[in-house]
């Protein structure tokens, strides 16, 4: 444990070199890590599909976690988790015999939950989608992402949503895609090679199950997501965020839609009941 200011690593350390490496990034609310369990297993399969060895047990990185959020004095924030393959002479293939990977932890506050302000509906560009063909691996290699949360910044947008060569709308450079159409279904782009599997992704789809709501999963054009009635978005540090327009069409009435906003309730429930057990 060092001040993040003093913080480290080799240059030639793989993860720097070649993008080598996988991360994580672990919302906390009320001094409780949501979904950690699931961010665990998206971090092992990232792992695996790299052949990198994990540097250690998820025993120790659940204590690890704590001891950030108890050093850090974090109540709302997020922990940052980045593993390379480690430190090597610089050569393409795998270093042989390997090395021992290389972790980094670090941890920031940010503000607490507030429904109201993840409320307010944001706006949405389109970006050509030019990454490579292994998006479901949570890889550090990002700049194809970069680029597009910059077209959106300039935009004055708070996302920009990929589009593959086919006109299908694939996520969000740091988030997940959804539409409610007119006959109310939920859509939100099958799980493939094509996305990652978010985790907040993946605990909405439980609670729009749950709830009753019809979902489906299924690739969206940009004209489809236009001509929806409602829009969202879904990350770890976004929660649920409705969308006002993409590329400057109004969706639906331009504001925060019924089902966007009582999933964002049913989210924040969710968060409180696992603060709650985790006590």
């Amino acid at each position: 444990f060092v001040p993040h200011g003093k913080a480290a690593i080799h240059i030639e350390d793989r993860g720097y070199q070649f993008a080598d490496g996988v991360y994580e990034v672990v919302g906390v609310n009320n001094g409780v890590l949501i979904d950690e369990g699931p961010h665990f297993d998206r971090l092992e399969r990232s792992l695996k599909e790299l052949r990198i060895e994990p540097p250690t047990t998820r025993r120790v990185l659940r204590h690890l976690f704590r001891e950030m959020l108890r050093r850090n004095r974090i109540t709302n924030g997020m922990i940052y988790l980045q593993i390379t393959r480690g430190i090597a002479p610089r050569a393409h293939a795998f270093p042989d015999p390997p090395v021992q990977p290389s972790l980094v932890l670090t941890a920031k506050s940010i503000p607490a939950f507030d429904l109201a302000r993840h409320a307010r509906a944001v706006s949405v560009i389109t970006v050509p989608d030019t990454r490579w063909k292994r998006c479901d691996i949570k890889s550090v290699s990002l700049l194809p992402n970069i680029l597009g949360k910059q077209a959106a910044t300039e935009a004055g947008a708070y996302e920009a949503w990929m589009v593959d060569g086919e006109g299908f709308v694939t996520e969000g450079t740091s988030s997940n895609a959804w539409i409610v159409n007119d006959r109310k279904e939920l859509v939100t782009r099958n799980l493939s090679n094509a996305i990652l599997p978010g985790i907040t992704r993946q605990a909405v789809s439980e609670i729009a199950r749950r709830e009753g709501v019809v979902m489906v999963e299924r690739p969206f054009t940009v004209k489809e997501a236009q001509e929806a009635v409602e829009a969202f978005l879904t990350s770890t540090t976004s929660f649920v965020r409705p969308v006002s327009d993409i590329d400057g069409v109004k969706i639906g009435t331009g504001q925060t839609g019924p089902l966007s906003h009582n999933l964002l309730v049913w989210y924040a429930d969710r968060m409180n009941r696992q603060a709650v057990d985790e006590l």
